[in-house]
């Protein structure tokens, strides 16, 4: 099961705690009392940890950082992709994916496992409110904002943006406010035929308002301003 232990720090409202799922343990973070959350999921995207972990110092809210230094995180006898295990289907394919075949009765085992679990973290991780869910990314490896425009109900592509740096939002207000904003932005709205377990489309199962901070590996002060745009710009 998941649990927390809780730690406090000399820094001004700063404390932190730590939660299991999966196996892979997070370090919490939290700075004052807003309800917003914030959360880093690929320990091989350096970048986003150290910009989260900037912004968390200076913007209220409850940060998520996975302790891991690779994209999939080791579950039982095999990999996952943390950001694939946020629904049942999702994770079924996860597990699938590195362990093609799995004892008989193994893994609905493993699937159950991750269910229980999955539902105390999230519990903890979704915001109350109005608050909003941000998720930090890094890409290397040639995806853009283009790779989303197909399953985008809304777009706001800038000449002048590089197209590996963008935003994802689920909620139509937040995205026509950060549309007029310098930065490449779409709107995700709808959940897709095929759930592909990411954490994305549960916060919009849940009417969470949920964004992704999408920037090139290495590109820091760029996902730094970016994350402070949205702060600045969103109620």
């Amino acid at each position: 099961m998941s649990f927390i232990i809780g730690s406090e720090r000399d820094e001004k409202h700063i404390s932190d705690s730590f939660i299991y799922f999966a196996g892979a343990k997070f370090n919490l973070v939290q700075n004052g009392n807003s309800p917003n959350r914030y959360i880093w999921l690929h320990g091989d995207e350096q970048t986003a940890r150290m910009a989260l972990d900037y912004h968390i110092r200076h913007f209220a809210g409850l940060a998520f950082f996975i302790q891991n230094e690779t994209r999939e995180i080791p579950f039982k006898s095999t990999i996952v992709d943390p950001n694939r295990i946020f629904s049942r289907n999702g994770s079924y394919h996860a597990l699938k994916k590195f362990k093609p075949g799995w004892q008989r009765g193994t893994l609905k085992q493993a699937l159950d496992e991750i269910d229980s679990e999955r539902t105390s973290f999230l519990d903890i991780l979704m915001p109350g409110g109005n608050g909003r869910l941000i998720a930090v990314h890094n890409n290397f490896r040639g995806y853009n904002v283009k790779n989303e425009e197909k399953r985008s109900q809304r777009t706001s592509i800038k000449p002048g943006q590089n197209p590996r740096d963008f935003i994802i939002c689920t909620n139509e207000k937040d995205f026509e406010k950060l549309s007029t904003g310098p930065y490449n932005v779409v709107l995700q709205s709808e959940i897709p035929e095929k759930d592909d377990g990411s954490l994305s489309w549960e916060a919009l199962r849940r009417n969470i308002r949920y964004l992704n901070v999408e920037t090139r590996l290495g590109y820091l002060t760029k996902q730094k301003k970016m994350l402070r745009f949205i702060e600045t710009t969103l109620n």
